[in-house]
């Protein structure tokens, strides 16, 4: 049985849950923390019954509701799940109980704004992974840029204006375009609603021209691709991160950076087949540099958190390489690994804060040795980082592997250049690590510094155990975005939109370098 309202309480728990913080004084910071932590932890609660009313060899979209909500033009509340966003509803009420106790002591003031805010967002989130009507899912992508940007310019740190600034510009731009493109797509079919869009181009009843398809996958493709990022458009993220509190850098890196390869999932590659084929070339050329750049531009960085901020360019660029290599193993590759992304890289990030709230510096060079002072940190930042770095039994090695080797058997072209990035990510990873923690305490001052309390032992056990379950019980998550991952194939073999010489045209492609 499933729980037919579901999907809407989680949607709107955590934004009624922002009256109840309402209600208490404004300076009765321990009490507006321990409702915000309540409301989250309520919320990951019933995302967990996702799971248990889940039907894994189903393609269909579960726990539906569909309701008229404007009657001209048609747009409805219509929301669902499958097993492409299942996991990532869950991820998303995971990290905001976590993102709420990795702040707990570090933000002082505006405390009650700032959990409202936090809340806000989580709201703004799910909302855009379980809309199936695209009016629906542009409102809850509007509504999430409004707190992240609040979380950046009110929260962060010396250039938070100038960042908070930056990433409202870039999203806003891709905001446009994709509605644009919604609203031609409109047009045409005469309808907002996602699954019988669907069905009109699979049967027919709606036709697109190659030149239309190319422009509206165009323009939902560059939203979607800002928001990734992926290379060239990525200058906004690092940023962002840097100066982000530590729990919107969790949420930034763990949620916000999916949806836009959900969206790619979602929308370009079943609603537009052939534009994807023709572009996918072009796009694995830009994913292939992203993770080589990423990799080696955190290799050079002098900040902590400015260095996890270009890993994510370079792990996001796997991720973009898998949907567009058009094989079922990468694609699933590259849906698990968005979601080891969010845990090993959001893990990175609380372990960066905790750092920060001790020395309130990212600077490497104002470490050294920490692991004689804080070696539970030290035990913990290392585990971390070789599952971020793809270390076998660890959460990182399954999505990537699965990529890769999904993409070899396609395009073997594509998959050896983008191994290099593997490699990279050990080393700027281990060698960040090494000169944090190894070798003799540099600063005086960091002799003293007092290691994990129990509310940070609480959250990196928590981060730990899931990485490491991820990484050896990957089947409990595999097979339940497999039907789904297959559906996204048979949208895409439509006779009007894919043939055996559209294929040919895209892998004569002249591109850079001899990758095709």
């Amino acid at each position: 049985m499933q729980p037919y309202y579901l999907l809407t309480v989680l949607t709107f728990l955590p934004l009624a849950g922002t009256a109840a913080l309402f209600t208490l004084r404004a300076d009765d910071h321990e009490w507006i923390r321990r409702i915000a932590l309540a409301i989250s932890l309520v919320e990951f609660g019933l995302s967990l019954l996702l799971i248990r009313g889940f039907a894994p060899d189903s393609a269909q979209y579960q726990f539906a509701e569909y309701h008229n909500w404007i009657p001209s033009p048609p747009i409805h509340y219509h929301v669902g799940i499958d097993g492409i966003s299942l996991f990532l509803v869950i991820l998303t009420t995971l990290l905001t109980p976590v993102a709420i106790l990795a702040s707990w002591k570090s933000i002082e003031q505006r405390v009650r704004a700032f959990f409202i805010t936090l809340l806000v967002l989580e709201t703004g989130v799910i909302g855009v992974f379980v809309s199936l009507d695209l009016f629906l899912f542009f409102l809850f992508w509007e509504v999430m840029l409004i707190p992240m940007y609040l979380l950046i310019g009110v929260w962060g740190h010396e250039r938070r204006i100038y960042a908070a600034i930056k990433f409202i510009l870039y999203t806003m731009l891709g905001s446009i375009l994709m509605l644009v493109a919604m609203i031609w797509l409109y047009e045409l079919s005469g309808s907002f609603d996602l699954p019988q869009i669907q069905s009109m181009l699979v049967s027919g009843q709606v036709t697109l021209s190659l030149r239309t398809e190319l422009l509206l996958f165009a323009a939902f493709f560059l939203a979607f691709a800002i928001k990734v990022p992926l290379f060239p458009l990525h200058t906004w993220l690092p940023d962002a991160h840097t100066e982000a509190p530590t729990a919107g850098s969790i949420i930034l890196a763990g949620v916000l950076l999916k949806m836009g390869t959900y969206g790619m999932l979602r929308f370009c590659l079943p609603l537009f087949p052939e534009a994807a084929h023709r572009f996918a070339p072009y796009v694995a050329v830009l994913a292939i540099i992203g993770i080589i750049y990423g990799a080696l531009v955190a290799m050079v960085q002098t900040d902590l958190k400015r260095l996890v901020a270009y890993s994510s360019v370079s792990h996001l660029g796997f991720v973009v390489l898998g949907l567009f290599a058009f094989d079922p193993t990468a694609v699933q590759g590259a849906l698990y690994q968005m979601l080891n992304h969010g845990v090993s890289t959001g893990a990175l990030f609380v372990l960066v804060g905790m750092l920060y709230d001790r020395r309130h510096t990212h600077l490497i060079r104002e470490f050294g040795g920490l692991a004689t002072p804080l070696p539970v940190i030290a035990a913990f930042f290392l585990f971390v980082s070789l599952a971020s770095a793809g270390l076998p039994m660890l959460n990182g090695f399954v999505g990537e592997f699965l990529i890769l080797s999904g993409t070899f058997v396609r395009h073997a072209n594509w998959a050896a250049p983008a191994a290099i990035g593997v490699i990279l990510s050990a080393i700027y990873l281990l060698w960040a690590y090494q000169r944090v923690f190894f070798g003799e305490v540099t600063q005086e001052r960091n002799r003293t510094l007092a290691d994990a309390d129990r509310r940070e032992w609480a959250v990196l056990v928590v981060m730990a155990v899931l990485i490491l379950w991820m990484g050896i019980g990957s089947v409990g998550f595999t097979r339940r975005t497999e039907a789904s991952t297959r559906n996204v194939f048979m949208l895409m073999q439509r006779p009007q939109a894919y043939n055996a010489q559209a294929v040919m045209d895209s892998r004569r492609s002249p591109i850079p370098g001899g990758l095709r």
